[in-house]
């Protein structure tokens, strides 16, 4: 018999009434985490990755509206008073934010800011809290960590203050880890190794990893399950392995041929999905992504595909059902 998940989402949708109209920035996501799983969350930006991470910490800008379930445990964490959601936080739900310079408080050292989870969450004193600061910084590889917490965040590199970021979210040995784009904003060689400290963390502390991101290569790196979203919905998930040997949306047909095969042929060159995403604000009756999709016909324009199995594992939300054309309009 399978462990239960540790997170449940059902049905959620969050979305931001204006005097412009209301912007839709989810519609109708589920998904399930199951402890110590590595899920990836993949789309372009704007499909609503982010926002389901915010939703599930309670951090959505004022003004949202949120509607559907979701439960950690079995406990209710939509329409939670802040005092349990604050509670949840750091102590069982980590979260390591994409830019570490707007994470951290440049007037604050890295000791203070790094010490705080631990004592806030746990009670623990100012002596003990710096020496499990020091073992983090040493598990999340900083050089040298006793003289880094009494630096500031200006004296780090970039590498660095992410990995900072990501000792702050495991202090407290949290139960799931949600990371929001954690390589973006670093170069290549400083990607792979945070990457593989992810991967070596999730073995170390048992813990879930949700992983958003907009780059396919990096979820087939570390992954064990994709969920891919566009214009706030999820539009496939599967296992990493099947998504990438057999993908059955054509929008995350386009996302796999806009990077290169590092086994293959090198391309001449990588083809991109043509036009824009929708304006949240103004979504089509229909599927989101027809306007941009080779494979469209009249049924696309109508209502938005459910979210139905094709295989074990495997889901699709696409009304098209012969061979996927490899080109978008």
């Amino acid at each position: 018999m399978s462990p239960a998940p540790l997170l449940c989402v059902r049905d959620l949708s969050v979305s931001y009434p204006s005097r412009a109209g209301t912007t839709r920035a989810l519609d109708g996501v589920s998904l399930d985490l199951d402890p110590g799983e590595f899920l990836g969350i993949v789309g372009e930006s704007g499909s609503g990755k982010t926002q389901l991470l915010l939703a599930m910490l309670g951090l959505n800008a004022q003004g949202a509206q949120l509607a559907g379930s979701i439960q950690y445990r079995g406990q209710q964490l939509l329409g939670a008073s802040q005092r349990t959601l604050a509670t949840l936080r750091g102590r069982r739900i980590g979260m390591i934010f994409q830019d570490p310079m707007t994470a951290l408080n440049p007037y604050l050292t890295i000791g203070t800011q790094v010490t705080e989870g631990v004592r806030l969450h746990l009670g623990v004193g100012r002596r003990a809290a710096r020496r499990r600061a020091i073992e983090l910084l040493e598990a999340v590889q900083i050089p040298e960590p006793e003289r880094r917490l009494a630096q500031h965040p200006h004296e780090l590199s970039g590498g660095m203050r992410q990995r900072i970021v990501i000792a702050m979210a495991l202090i407290c040995e949290p139960e799931i880890l949600l990371a929001d784009e954690p390589t973006t904003a670093l170069d290549v060689t400083v990607q792979a190794q945070i990457l593989a400290l992810l991967r070596e963390l999730r073995i170390r502390t048992r813990a879930a990893i949700v992983l958003v991101t907009h780059d396919l290569g990096v979820i087939a790196a570390v992954a064990d399950r994709v969920l891919v979203m566009y214009a706030g919905r999820v539009v496939e998930q599967a296992g990493v392995e099947q998504l990438f040997a057999a993908a059955r949306h054509p929008y995350t047909i386009g996302l796999r041929r806009s990077i290169a095969e590092l086994d293959g042929p090198l391309p001449e060159r990588l083809l991109s999905i043509g036009g824009n995403p929708p304006n949240p604000a103004a979504l089509p009756p229909g599927c989101a992504f027809a306007p941009r999709c080779a494979q469209a016909f009249e049924r696309c324009q109508s209502a938005p595909p459910p979210l139905v199995s094709i295989a074990p594992g495997h889901t699709r939300a696409c009304y098209f059902e012969g061979p996927l054309e490899m080109h978008s309009p």
